[in-house]
This record gives structure tokens, C-alpha cells and sequence, in this order.
């Protein structure tokens, strides 16, 4: 019974995704993703209260994924400086893609973030820790200069963290995309051992 009401909850949560990309969260209504979910008022209402608790389920939903590509680079099998390269290119590039594949919603992310940044305080410490394992096993196999993992790694993200707004308003120019691996470099060159540059592509 509690798998078919997880199904349902991810269904209407995505049904609710899809229509805010289309029309953004003001146009919709609960109404809207009742009909379009062919489950009715009374199964929305099961799940959630009013609009922004399904709006909210659907940025969590979206920031997960971010997290997944994260923690997918993180288990590479490479060395910590290329993973830790790996790490901030999958971070741009989810965020890219669930910007790009949610139309509408990009610009309800700048109405609204105070709530999308209250909903990152976990993801981000996700991803600040999955930074930090990666510095500390550098730092074991002297691959990294002698750093404060912790505070590093908090750096790190927010410096990478700081590239999405260009990236969500798509200011960014076309040889950015293209040099985004030797630009990240170049912040990841800091802190890397005299003896080691950064490996190569």
C-alpha cells in the first residue's frame, strides 16, 4: 500500500512539475494539476495542502537530482583532482539541464529565493561534503597543497555555486560552455601540490 502512495505522490508531483514549466507556478492552479493527474481534488489533497507545498515538493525533487549527478562523480574511480574537476562540472551541468527543462519555472526560482534557498540548505551541505571527501583523500595522497578540508570545501562550492545565476539567466557566453573544464581549473589550480598540476584533459 505505501509504494502505491509514493507512486502517486511522485506522479502528481511531476504532473505539477510539467505544468509549472509550461505556464509557471502563478498560471496554475490546484484545480490545474488535479484534472491533469486524472486522480481529482480529493487524492491532491491527500498529499498536499495547497500550491507552494507542491511547489516545494517539486524544487526538492529538482535539487535532488543535482545531488545524484554529484554523488555519481564523486564515486569515480579517478584521482581526486580530476574528480573534484568532475564534481563541478556535474554540478553546472544539472543545474543547466533542470533549468533548461523547466521553461517557465526558471524565472519562479528568482521570485521566490528566499524558499529555494531554504530548500537548499541540505542539498548544499550534500554536495559541500561530497567536496570536503574529496580534498581530504587528495590531501592523503599529497595531491593537494596542506588546506583546512572543511573550510575549503565550503569555499570550493560557493565559488562553483556562483556560476549558476549566469547559467540560469544564460548570460554566459558560448566559450564559456566550451572552456568550462579549464575555467574550473583554474580554480581548482589553487590548491593543488607544487609538485602535481592539474591533470590533464
Amino acid at each position: 500500500m505505501s509504494k502505491k502512495i509514493s507512486k502517486t505522490k511522485k506522479m502528481l508531483i511531476e504532473v505539477a512539475r510539467v505544468l509549472f514549466a509550461e505556464k509557471g507556478k502563478r498560471n496554475v492552479t490546484m484545480n490545474d494539476i488535479a484534472e491533469a493527474s486524472r486522480r481529482g481534488r480529493r487524492t491532491l489533497y491527500t498529499y498536499f495542502n495547497n500550491k507552494d507545498e507542491i511547489f516545494r515538493a517539486v524544487l526538492n525533487k529538482e535539487l535532488e537530482y543535482i545531488v545524484d549527478q554529484a554523488t555519481k562523480a564523486a564515486s569515480e574511480s579517478v584521482e581526486p583532482d580530476i574528480r573534484l574537476r568532475n564534481l563541478a562540472i556535474a554540478h553546472l551541468d544539472s543545474i543547466k539541464y533542470v533549468v533548461d527543462r523547466n521553461g517557465s519555472l526558471s524565472a519562479d526560482f528568482f521570485r521566490d529565493i528566499y524558499e529555494v534557498e531554504r530548500a537548499r540548505r541540505k542539498t548544499d551541505q550534500q554536495e559541500i561534503d561530497l567536496i570536503r571527501a574529496t580534498l581530504v583523500e587528495g590531501l592523503q595522497k599529497r595531491i593537494f597543497k596542506t588546506i583546512d578540508p572543511e573550510l575549503s570545501a565550503i569555499i570550493i562550492f560557493y565559488a562553483i555555486k556562483g556560476l549558476e545565476v549566469p547559467y540560469i539567466r544564460k548570460t554566459l557566453t558560448r566559450e564559456f560552455e566550451q572552456h568550462k573544464t579549464e575555467i574550473l581549473e583554474f580554480v581548482i589550480r589553487g590548491i593543488m601540490s607544487n609538485s602535481r598540476d592539474v591533470a590533464p584533459l
